[in-house]
């Protein structure tokens, strides 16, 4: 019995060990989150042990892991029809619906947005890593999204072509990105965006000491060291270059590449006071030439939207940003928002102190944050306002 009582006293430390880390008193539902962690963080490793033994990619068996918890087969209610389809070969799930309040998680998140927006709602199923690497990604939301703002397409769906948004989170929100740029060039396009929304987005891969990089180093959910990571998985790089990305090796001095671009993202100039405090910039004087020269993607503004030229810049429609103040992405958005205003775009920056990243999504139980029911509020009432 002793001997029991012991075991079990053991294995509650070690798990107590496990889930506790420190957080700001500021983030939502700290206890919560830590056991949020926990959970991706356990996913995460069992992902890597599946690579490491040569089963199979470790985004593939950590997507099948996610999907298992989260995701639900297409639905139809009598409020939002539900339908698996392709736009030009891609697939994309359809959300039709008219108003009535208060739903549930991704697909319930597409589902709240058109029931409260009486909105069509169109998520791109874009192909992963590793079928796929950038920039294909992008071209299949672009290609699903031209099939969609086809006439007859619209008007199948009666959809007012003068009310056309994009949006997406995180990776996403990288994506949204690049397809607003890339629209707002393209002259052959006969419909136009009206708005673009970008929620805690990925926007470059050049500094990893952003003053929110340094803050939140290892916060949930979106650790440095795993953000460098899902880059390099992005562009099929070298894990070896991971710890010489995380001190910005691949853009010291002596990288020429990188030189042009430093003023596009350069924090000292972008972010406030408030933001910056005692951080400094770390630029390495000598660094890892060869990661650029190995994989040039880095410096692709298709890949890194916050880099793009003021020229494109200027054409980009009205345009939403969410920020959260415990995630490495926060100072990505604010910049971005700093650089589309100082060309004259109409920009709402929505900054939640108490945010982390992911949070839009958790909104309900056991995963639902008080953070989560107002980011997503938030989202939605501006897209109600403006689209």
């Amino acid at each position: 019995m002793r001997s029991s009582c012991v075991l079990l006293t053991a294995l509650v430390a070690l798990a107590a060990y496990y889930v506790y880390i420190p957080l700001p008193s500021s983030v939502s539902d700290p206890w919560k989150l830590m056991l949020l962690d926990a959970t991706f963080r356990g996913a995460q490793q069992v992902s890597n042990l599946i690579h490491y033994l040569g089963l199979t990619h470790h985004l593939t068996a950590l997507n099948f892991i996610i999907i298992s918890f989260g995701k639900k087969s297409a639905w139809s209610s009598a409020q939002v029809k539900v339908t698996d389809t392709d736009f030009d070969g891609v697939e994309v799930r359809v959300f039709q619906g008219s108003p009535k309040p208060e739903i549930k998680y991704y697909d319930e998140l597409c589902t709240g947005m058109a029931e409260e927006l009486n909105a069509v709602i169109v998520s791109i199923e874009y192909r992963l890593v590793p079928q796929v690497y950038f920039p294909e990604q992008i071209h299949d939301v672009v290609r699903a999204t031209k099939y969609f703002l086809q006439p007859e397409v619209l008007q199948k769906y009666k959809v007012d072509p003068s009310r056309i948004g994009v949006s997406g989170d995180s990776a996403g929100g990288n994506l949204a990105a690049a397809l607003g740029q890339q629209f707002s060039q393209d002259a052959n396009l006969r419909n136009k965006l009206k708005l673009q929304a970008l929620i805690y987005p990925v926007l470059q891969a050049l500094d990893f000491n952003t003053p929110s990089y340094q803050q939140n180093v290892n916060t949930p959910i979106l650790p440095r060291y795993v953000m460098v990571k899902y880059w390099l998985d992005y562009f099929k790089g070298n894990y070896d270059f991971v710890q010489a990305m995380m001190v910005n090796n691949h853009t010291s001095l002596e990288v020429e590449e990188a030189a042009a671009l430093r003023a596009r993202l350069n924090w000292m100039s972008l972010l406030p006071a408030s933001i910056t405090k005692d951080y400094k910039p770390v630029v390495q004087t000598t660094g890892n030439a060869r990661i650029v020269r190995e994989i040039p993607q880095l410096l692709d503004a298709r890949s890194s939207p916050l880099i793009a030229d003021q020229d494109v810049l200027q054409h980009l429609p009205k345009t939403y940003i969410l920020t959260c103040e415990h995630d490495v992405l926060r100072d990505d958005g604010i910049m971005y928002a700093r650089r589309l205003e100082s060309v004259g775009v109409e920009v709402t920056l929505d900054h939640f102190e108490d945010g982390f990243h992911g949070c839009v999504i958790f909104t309900s139980w056991p995963t639902n944050f008080s953070v989560g029911i107002r980011t997503r509020n938030s989202y939605i009432q501006w897209l109600d306002q403006n689209l």
